[in-house]
């Protein structure tokens, strides 16, 4: 057996966990993440010839599960948007026009630590995936990957006034959810 080929065999045990933790925390799909870990063990095996020892197989190896992600979001932005209008008749007309009268009201929480609530978490992230998968894409690379608008523009090969429009449409609809699901019950 070759040095290589042991040393990935070693990767692959000492660094499955870790690499599985983060794709799912970034992607909150089990399958999903499985699937993107263990591409990035193929990757890493086709491309190990090419790893100099520069920084530890661990970064190594976080680096390419990074940019596994990003593809993710990258192909799930060219899907077209196709949304129930119907969601948005609280924020805006039939004309598309924003609704200057109807604004959030302010929530009545002070829990510091409302994102370690599990309760929370299923709450929140089933308003995440209730939003079109473009919206839901920009809003996971701004706040879980912490991509730059420039680059999530770059990226997912949008323009930044339609990057800030779906920010500020998925921001709402998540606070609308959020007020529903969470802070009405």
């Amino acid at each position: 057996m070759s040095k290589q080929v042991h040393d990935l065999s070693e990767w692959v045990e000492s660094h499955t966990s870790e690499l599985f933790s983060w794709a799912l925390f970034k992607l909150s799909d089990v399958e999903l993440a499985k699937d993107i870990v263990q591409e990035t063990f193929v990757a890493a095996a086709e491309k190990i010839q090419e790893f100099r020892g520069d920084s530890t197989p661990k970064t190594w190896l976080f680096s390419i599960l990074k940019f596994k992600i990003i593809d993710v979001y990258r192909k799930k932005a060219k899907i077209p948007i196709t949304t129930d209008t119907s969601t948005f008749t609280e924020f805006f007309n039939e004309d598309g026009s924003w609704i200057k009268t109807k604004k959030p009201q302010p929530w009545n929480d002070d829990d510091p630590h409302l994102l370690d609530d599990h309760d929370f978490q299923m709450v929140l992230k089933k308003c995440m995936d209730a939003l079109p998968e473009k919206w839901s894409a920009c809003m996971k690379l701004k706040y879980l990957v912490n991509k730059s608008g420039e680059d999530i523009c770059q990226e997912l090969d949008i323009t930044p006034t339609n990057f800030w429009q779906i920010m500020h449409r998925a921001k709402l609809n998540l606070r609308d959810c959020i007020d529903k699901n969470w802070f009405a019950n």
